[in-house]
C-alpha cells in the first residue's frame, strides 16, 4: 500500500509543478518516479530498510529523500507546501479531459477557477471559450466531460462496488455467520450494471437485529443512516452506501426478486401477476390472501408461468416475452472461457514479465492466451518498435514450449493511425499468431473509416475497445457502429468486449446488436498485471447483458477452432 501512496503523491505533485509552470524535466521526474514505484513487486518499505533503494533506476537523490521523510514521518514537507497554494478543487478538475495542468492554470490566473462549480459557470457565460487555445468545439467537450464526471461522482463503478460487496460479506459472515442461513448482493451489482447507485446486501435470517448491528458497525462505516428489525443502512468511506435487508428463509426468493430489479422490469412482472390474479411483493406470491411461493425465485417466475430469468437480463428489452416462450438463450459463463486475447507486459505499459502473466493466466485455468503489447506509435506506452517486437515473439515462442497443456500466443496491440493505417506492416503482422487494432490517439479523426480500414485487414482478428469510452469522463467516439458491425460480421472481424472497469466496451446495448448482426465478440482483460486478470467477471457481466452466449465469444472456442476461424487462415 505505501508503494501506491508515495505514487499518488508523486503523480499529484507532478500535476501541482506542471499547473505551476515547473521545467517539463522536473515534471517528468515525478511522474516517472510514481510509475516506478506503481509497477514495484517489492514492498517500498522493505526495499528502503535493505538500503537498495537508491539502486532502483530512475529513484535518484532527489526522490529518495522524499520516499525517505515519508517512510519515516509519514509525511513529505515539500508535498504539503505545494498544496498550499493550489485551487482546492484542482486534482479534481484534472479528471476532466482537455483540462490539463497548463489549461487548469489558465483558467485559474484569468477566471480564478477554482472548483467543479466554477468551471460550469466559466463554460455557461461562454468566458472559458474566450481564453487563448480554447475556441467552442474544445469547450464543448470539456462541458460534456464536466457532465459524465459529474454522473461518476453519482454512482459507483461496478468495479469498485463488487470489492465492496465482498468485504461486507466476508465481514458478516467472519462474525454473525452462525445466524446467516444465506447471504448475496442484489440491485444493480447483482444485475451487473456499469454502475450502481448504492449497494444492496440481502441476508436471510432468523436473528436479523444481531446482523444489522454487526453490519452498522463494520470498519470503515463513516454514517450509519438507519439501523432497525429487518433493514441497517450506512455510509463507508464517506461515499458509498450500503443497505442491507434481512428477511425470513421463507421470503428470501421473493425479496431478492424484488430488490434485484430493474424497476421496469418489475412494474411489468406485477402487471402480469394482476392480470393472472396474482400479488408479488417481497414478502413472497399470494393468490387471493395465500401465499403460494417466495423462498426462491423460481418459485415467483414458475407461479406466472415464466421460465427463471437471469439478474443480467432483467431490464425490460424483451426477456419476459421470451420467458413466456422459453426462448431465453443460455448466457455465457465464466466456465466457458478458455483464453484471455488481450494482455501487456513490461515490454510495453504492463507490469511484469511474460513468464509471470502466462502462469497466472494458465492457472485461472484457461488452454491458451495473447499477448498483445503496444505498437510503436503508443510511445508513452513504451511502445515496441519492430526489432523489440521480434525479440518478443522469439521469448513467447520460447516460453510456450515449456508448456504441454497450454499455449501463448504472439500478438500485438496495433494502433489504428489517424490516417487509417496500421502501425505496422502487413509483413510483420502476420508474423504474429493474433492482432488486436485498437484507436488510441486523435479520437475526432474519423474514427469510423478509420476502424472499417483496420476492420478489412486480413491480419486484425479484434477490434480493441471499440467506442473507446471512458465511461467516468469519456464518451465514446463519434461513430457509425452500425456500419462497424455490419463490415465485421461481413469480414469474420470480432469487436472486443473490454473487461478493464471503467471501459466495459463494448457496452450492453452494443453487445446485443452486434449479436443481432452476427458479429462474433472476444471478452478480454486489457490486463498489466495478474492483479487485473479478475476483471473478466465485469466483462462476462456485461456480455451477458448483452444477451451473449458461449457461441457468440471467440474466447469459448479451442485453439484449434480459434485458428480455423482467423481471417488469415480463410
Amino acid at each position: 500500500m505505501k508503494n501506491i501512496e508515495i505514487a499518488n503523491i508523486f503523480m499529484q505533485m507532478a500535476d501541482i509543478l506542471e499547473f505551476n509552470g515547473e521545467s517539463p524535466f522536473k515534471v517528468n521526474a515525478y511522474r516517472k518516479g510514481a510509475r516506478i514505484l506503481e509497477e514495484m513487486t517489492d514492498d517500498i518499505e522493505s526495499v528502503w530498510q535493505s538500503g537498495n533503494l537508491q539502486e532502483i533506476p530512475g529513484i535518484g537523490k532527489a526522490l529518495y529523500g522524499k520516499i525517505e521523510a515519508f517512510l519515516t514521518n509519514g509525511n513529505i514537507p515539500q508535498y504539503d507546501e505545494l498544496l498550499k497554494n493550489i485551487p482546492q478543487d484542482l486534482f479534481l478538475l484534472l479528471k476532466i479531459p482537455n483540462f490539463g495542468p497548463k489549461t487548469a492554470a489558465l483558467a485559474y490566473k484569468e477566471l480564478n477557477v477554482q472548483t467543479l462549480d466554477d468551471l460550469k459557470t466559466v463554460i455557461e457565460s461562454g468566458k472559458l471559450e474566450s481564453l487563448p487555445g480554447m475556441g467552442a468545439k474544445r469547450v464543448e467537450k470539456i462541458k460534456k466531460s464536466v457532465e459524465l464526471l459529474k454522473t461518476s461522482q453519482e454512482r459507483l463503478s461496478i468495479g469498485l462496488a463488487i470489492p465492496i460487496v465482498q468485504e461486507t460479506i466476508d465481514y458478516l459472515n467472519e462474525h454473525v455467520g452462525d445466524k446467516i442461513l444465506k447471504i448475496t448482493t442484489a440491485g444493480s451489482t447483482r444485475r451487473g450494471r456499469e454502475t450502481v447507485h448504492d449497494i444492496d446486501i440481502l441476508v436471510s435470517t432468523e436473528f436479523s437485529k444481531v446482523v444489522i448491528e454487526c453490519f452498522t458497525q463494520m470498519p470503515g462505516v463513516t454514517s450509519v443512516l438507519g439501523s432497525g428489525s429487518t433493514k441497517g443502512s450506512i455510509i463507508v468511506n464517506d461515499r458509498e452506501q450500503i443497505d442491507l435487508r434481512a428477511v425470513p428463509a421463507d421470503s428470501f426468493g421473493a425479496a431478492l426478486q424484488y430488490f434485484t430489479g430493474s424497476k421496469a422490469h418489475n412494474v411489468k412482472l406485477r402487471g402480469i401477476a394482476k392480470s393472472k390474479g396474482f400479488k408479488i411483493n417481497e414478502y413472497g406470491i399470494f393468490k387471493d390472501e395465500t401465499k403460494v411461493g417466495g423462498e426462491t425465485e423460481k418459485e415467483i417466475y414458475e407461479q406466472l408461468g415464466l421460465v427463471w430469468i437471469p439478474p443480467e437480463l432483467r431490464e425490460d428489452r424483451g426477456e419476459i416475452e421470451a420467458s413466456a416462450e422459453n426462448a431465453l438463450p443460455e448466457l455465457i459463463t465464466d466456465s466457458d472461457m478458455l483464453a484471455d486475447l488481450h494482455m501487456h507486459t513490461h515490454y510495453s505499459d504492463g507490469q511484469l514479465s511474460i513468464q509471470e502473466m502466462a502462469d497466472a493466466v494458465r492457472q485461472l485455468g484457461y488452454k491458451y492466451m495473447a499477448i498483445t503489447d503496444h505498437s510503436a506509435n503508443a510511445f508513452y506506452a513504451n511502445g515496441l518498435q519492430v526489432d523489440r517486437l521480434k525479440k518478443q515473439i522469439e521469448e513467447i515462442r520460447e516460453i510456450s514450449n515449456n508448456y504441454t497443456d497450454f499455449e501463448i500466443l504472439a500478438g500485438s496491440e496495433v494502433d489504428i493511425l489517424p490516417n487509417g493505417n496500421l502501425d505496422f506492416d502487413d509483413d510483420i503482422l502476420k508474423q504474429l499468431d493474433f492482432v488486436v487494432a485498437s484507436i488510441h490517439s486523435a479520437f475526432t479523426t474519423k474514427p469510423t473509416e478509420r476502424t472499417l480500414a483496420a476492420i478489412e485487414n486480413p491480419y486484425v482478428d479484434v477490434i480493441g475497445h471499440p467506442t473507446g469510452r471512458l465511461i467516468s469522463r469519456r464518451e465514446g467516439f463519434d461513430m457509425d457502429m452500425d456500419m462497424v458491425m455490419q463490415r465485421a460480421a461481413e469480414t469474420g472481424t470480432a469487436l472486443e468486449v473490454n473487461a478493464y472497469w471503467d471501459r466495459l466496451d463494448l457496452s450492453d446495448i452494443h453487445i446485443k446488436q452486434a449479436i443481432s448482426m452476427g458479429v462474433k465478440l472476444s471478452i478480454n482483460t486489457d490486463s498489466h498485471h495478474t492483479r487485473h486478470l479478475s476483471m473478466m467477471q465485469f466483462g462476462i457481466a456485461t456480455a451477458r447483458r448483452g444477451w451473449a452466449t458461449k457461441s457468440d465469444v471467440i474466447n469459448t472456442m479451442s485453439l484449434e477452432q480459434l485458428r480455423t476461424w482467423q481471417k488469415r487462415n480463410n
